[in-house]
């Protein structure tokens, strides 16, 4: 029991430090209408992992600047004329296909790949808490800082910019908090699920919570149930984290639904 212990509780800490953005973001995504966001930025750690392993750089270094190079490739091409659904698209089909062609081209990287694609939580060590925690709590103190001017903005842009809210700096916060998630969440869930993570918590809170402050408290319990019991279920089934982890997310967003829709006496008030 105690080696079970010491492999799971460093990683569990994590995961649960990651549910902190979790929540949040994965809110002002769905209010935002963003979600293909994260699965661009998804798709384009694949391409910063590449990069680095060609250079000979640690792979969140690679994912980092893919990020950053990302928010400000989007910012650069946002235009009132072109939607932003079918920018995202345009730059996750092209991140995917060039960080897969250059894959092809690096023979060593490949046995490693399915970690990079469905993550590995159970490979986090006592070391590595301190960094992470750092950047979290970071990261929780310029989002509590901007909330307010953000969830203006998903409300109704036109009023928010009336009001005096900055809503092109808000934006990038936005996208600079969501690539620097995206880093954070590599190991935990790889680059295909990162949507997923922040998705689905969001998704079925959506469906119990009847305001912004029910729907993030909601999507952080939701989304901690799923990453204690995925954690668990990936070391008794010795699967994916990643993979463990979207599932109870799913699972979770499939039985609230049913739920509510064959039994609706049972929906919130």
């Amino acid at each position: 029991m105690m080696e079970w212990l010491q492999l799971l509780l460093p990683a569990w800490i994590m995961g649960s430090l990651l549910v902190f953005l979790t929540a949040p973001l994965g809110c002002l995504m769905l209010w935002r209408r963003m979600s293909f966001f994260a699965d661009t930025m998804a798709h384009g750690t694949l391409l910063g992992v590449a990069i680095a392993a060609l250079l000979h750089l640690p792979f969140w270094l690679g994912v980092a600047f893919l990020a950053a190079l990302l928010v400000g490739i989007l910012w650069v091409l946002h235009d009132s004329r072109l939607p932003n659904d079918a920018l995202l698209a345009l730059s996750s089909a092209t991140l995917l296909c060039s960080g897969l062609l250059l894959i092809q081209h690096i023979p060593s990287l490949r046995p490693e790949l399915l970690s990079y694609l469905f993550g590995d939580l159970l490979s986090i060590e006592w070391s590595d808490l301190p960094m992470f925690a750092v950047v979290i709590v970071g990261s929780l103190i310029v989002l509590y800082r901007s909330w307010s001017a953000q969830i203006q903005i998903a409300i109704d842009p036109d009023i928010a910019m009336s009001e005096g809210v900055r809503a092109n700096w808000q934006r990038l916060i936005f996208m600079l908090l969501l690539a620097l998630f995206t880093v954070l969440a590599l190991r935990a869930v790889g680059s295909l699920l990162m949507g997923a993570l922040l998705v689905i918590p969001a998704l079925s809170a959506r469906l119990l919570a009847h305001s912004p402050k029910q729907m993030v408290t909601w999507a952080f319990l939701l989304a901690q149930l799923a990453v204690t019991v995925g954690l668990w279920s990936s070391a008794a089934l010795n699967i994916a984290t990643g993979l463990s982890i979207v599932l109870c997310m799913a699972l979770c967003f499939a039985v609230i639904f049913a739920v509510q829709k064959f039994l609706p006496n049972f929906k919130t008030n």
